[in-house]
């Protein structure tokens, strides 16, 4: 066979070599044992919390060895593409802070010296590979039809062949002569370019995974298609091609992906590139509410499956972040209560600290963490951040919040700058019901009070406590006010009095605050109260204390 005729005849319009390409795309000039990585998403749907979790490690690895991590659009499957799927791969990065160093920025907009980033832009690259192959003997063109391929299965499957694919006696097109392949192209037949395997049934690989250690497979086989009918590369050419050029050093991608890794280092090898260190991810995971077993997140069933999720309901950025390294590196939490107010991007990321098994996303355990997080914000930025979200999710609410920035951001300071700040609030869209009282007339449920008080002992409390308001008061003053008026009815002052004698007692000073609390916002557990009630005003105070008076009177 003359292969230089056929590269020749398949491939007539590409005159560059992959000389030309190592030109075009140098090795890069990083620092020693700087590692290259990259994110490759399709745009067939939005943003996964599985591909963020994916990115994010991407993104510290490279960080922690200076290196380059890049986000290439991997577009070739254009049945499976939606209109504007980059945008909202591109949207949720940036509503949580992930940047990377080069690739796709926007819709047709790229930074970097080794693109284009998007696969539907780089055919010229991969013919010039592939004309290579065949010019050595290493790829064919295959014009098996879809009938005949199915006709392949079945008979394999009738002959119980243990691998099932295109490979030896049933790859019908791997040893046609230069005749027929002529004859074919000429009569204008569809053709698709085939690997043409040296694998054998009887060899093993072995290969270092960076997470999963050494690992043995079956040698590949298959004559994998490379280049489809119409030139588009398969995933597994496209992944070759576009991770030697752009000079990849780690491919970090999902375990699903790891029974390809044979077919990828042959082909790796058939081209003459070096094969990158493979990382094959865990799966992220849930606990089926019905089953109680482990499952993967779900597109269809778990709205925190998608990215837009946690925008949505107003998660910080900083939450999620944080939470997903928790479950990528096993030491984020012990790193994390050494340096409390460090940027959680500057962990030391470690691949060796990342497990090879499934990681659960519990919302409970993001929730907590997403509690803690804003705990430790300032107040202007928590009033930026809810402004922000609510103008968007909930603009009735931010009409009130943000009329008045100053009264709204001394609410949000309440309970903040303490040594224990208050985790009362763990997303965006929790803050409306949260701070409700201070915009609207808060109901009074006459049930809530506390089991020691009677309806009776409430009205008293009430009408004793409305004379001697002073808003002028500081927290101790304030207390000290209540305790004064406890003797008086029949509540002991001290608390821990109470419990040495509580027969001597109706109650104690807890339970008269709770009442004013009550009255006052319509609920047993708040902020602090006393400045709570500076921040609402004396007149509307004294409001609300008549009004609870009056329903207890009903």
């Amino acid at each position: 066979m003359d292969y230089q005729k056929l590269a020749n005849l398949l491939f007539p319009d590409v005159t560059l070599t992959p000389e030309d390409l190592e030109l075009r795309y140098p090795p890069r000039d990083l620092p020693e044992g700087a590692r290259v990585t990259r994110f490759a998403p399709s745009p067939t749907g939005f943003l996964h919390v599985g591909g963020l979790f994916g990115a994010l490690t991407d993104v510290m690895i490279a960080r922690a060895s200076k290196g380059v991590a890049y986000l290439r659009i991997e577009d070739t499957d254009k049945k499976r593409e939606i209109a504007d799927g980059v945008s909202a791969i591109l949207e949720g990065f940036r509503a949580f802070g992930v940047r990377f160093d080069e690739g796709v920025t926007g819709f047709g907009t790229e930074t970097g010296d080794y693109g284009p980033y998007t696969q539907s832009r780089r055919k010229e690259i991969y013919h010039v590979v592939a004309k290579s192959l065949v010019e050595k003997g290493l790829a064919y063109p295959c014009f098996c039809t879809a009938e005949e391929l199915t006709a392949l299965r079945e008979q394999q499957e009738t002959d119980g062949a243990a691998i099932r694919g295109y490979f030896g006696k049933y790859a019908r097109c791997r040893d046609l002569s230069m005749e027929q392949i002529e004859a074919n192209l000429t009569a204008g037949k569809p053709w698709v370019l085939r690997f043409r395997s040296d694998g054998s049934e009887d060899r093993r690989i072995t290969f270092d995974d960076l997470i999963r250690g050494k690992i043995e497979m079956p040698e590949n086989i298959i004559d994998e298609v490379l280049l489809k009918s119409d030139g588009i590369p398969t995933y597994h050419f496209a992944h070759v091609c576009d991770d030697h050029f752009m000079r990849t050093t780690h491919v970090i991608r999902g375990e699903e992906w790891l029974s390809s890794v044979p077919k990828h280092i042959a082909l790796f090898k058939a081209c003459g590139y070096r094969v990158p260190k493979y990382v094959h991810t865990a799966q992220v995971m849930k606990l089926d509410e019905e089953t109680g077993d482990k499952r993967k997140l779900s597109k269809r069933k778990d709205p925190e499956a998608a990215v837009s999720y946690f925008v949505e309901t107003g998660f910080p950025k900083e939450s999620l972040i944080e939470y997903l390294l928790t479950l990528l590196n096993s030491n984020f939490e012990d790193w994390r209560r050494a340096n409390p107010g460090a940027d959680a991007m500057d962990f030391p990321f470690n691949l060796k600290k990342m497990a090879s098994s499934g990681c659960l996303f519990d919302l409970l355990k993001l929730t907590d963490v997403s509690k803690n997080v804003i705990s430790h914000m300032d107040a202007k930025t928590v009033y930026a951040r809810v402004a922000e979200w609510a103008k968007v999710y909930d603009p009735d609410f931010a009409a009130v919040f943000t009329a008045d920035p100053e009264f709204s951001t001394a609410i949000l300071n309440i309970d903040r700058d303490v040594p224990k700040p208050r985790k009362d609030v763990a997303k965006w869209d929790e803050v409306p019901q949260y701070l409700d009282y201070f915009f609207h007339e808060p109901g009074f449920d006459p049930s809530l009070l506390p089991e020691r008080v009677s309806p009776e002992d409430a009205r008293a409390i009430l009408r004793a406590y409305a004379p001697i308001y002073d808003p002028a008061e500081d927290k101790d003053a304030w207390f000290a006010r209540i305790k004064s008026m406890c003797p008086d009815l029949g509540y002991c002052p001290e608390v821990k009095v109470y419990k040495k004698e509580p027969e001597n007692w109706k109650g104690h000073a807890g339970d008269v605050s709770t009442v004013i609390r009550l009255a006052v916002t319509g609920r047993t557990n708040t902020p602090d109260l006393c400045t709570v009630m500076q921040l609402l005003g004396r007149k509307k105070v004294l409001e609300r204390l008549e009004k609870a008076e009056s329903a207890l009177r009903a």
